[in-house]
């Protein structure tokens, strides 16, 4: 399992970061305050660490002293959004910067990308009868082998990395088709149906009105 250490004083942000990568099958531990992230870094391993700079005790920036020897990879968490704050995170040592509020999908998102970068994200992935192998790309379902377009998987790792969460169409059209979406929904509406046909998952992956679609596991 992967492990990931929340560090952000603003309890209702800290319980719904926390709430999602539980959900998404990530371990994950909270700390309000800077000391109590330095309590829990030294008692334990992580595999990435989510910091807000701005802490009771001990700021980010001091915490980010303590961690970069220990070669843990760090994504900053503020509502600091001026240049010279996310410079000086990256100049420190951290992996990536996001300033609230930001969406859930994109954090998830970069989660996911700062452990690929380390080799630390999950290589396989279950839902159901559902196993996806992520190093070879492979999907089975039942044991047996499914075959899915370059699309059909990104758009089942995607969905699976957001389960329960209603995604907009535009937010799956552009992370699955890395570019601008310009409102036709006949493409991401299509490749729904294929991939649930080919799951068999017409019950699981739903249509949410006005919106786009939900995983529901």
């Amino acid at each position: 399992m992967v492990d990931i250490l929340v560090v952000e004083d603003e309890i209702p942000i800290s319980n719904l970061i926390s709430m999602n990568l539980r959900e998404n099958g990530y371990c994950c531990d909270v700390a309000n305050d800077g000391m109590k992230a330095a309590d829990l870094i030294e008692e334990n391993t992580y595999d990435l660490i989510l910091l807000d700079i701005m802490l009771p005790h001990v700021s980010g920036y001091e915490l980010m002293e303590y961690i970069r020897p220990l070669n843990v990879p760090v994504i900053f968490i503020t509502a600091k959004n001026d240049v010279a704050d996310r410079v000086k995170g990256l100049h420190l040592g951290a992996d990536d910067y996001i300033v609230k509020p930001f969406e859930i999908v994109e954090l998830l998102a970069r989660v996911e990308a700062v452990l690929r970068r380390y080799n630390k994200g999950e290589s396989r992935i279950g839902i159901g009868d559902v196993e996806i192998n992520t190093q070879s790309r492979s999907v089975k379902k039942n044991g047996r082998q499914v075959d899915l377009t370059m699309k059909e998987y990104e758009l089942l790792l995607l969905f699976i990395r957001n389960k329960n969460i209603a995604l907009f169409r535009e937010t799956i059209f552009e992370r699955v088709w890395q570019s601008e979406y310009l409102g036709d929904t006949r493409t991401v509406d299509l490749h729904v149906q294929r991939l649930r046909k080919k799951l068999g998952w017409e019950k699981l992956i739903v249509a949410v009105y006005k919106v786009g679609y939900r995983l529901e596991v």
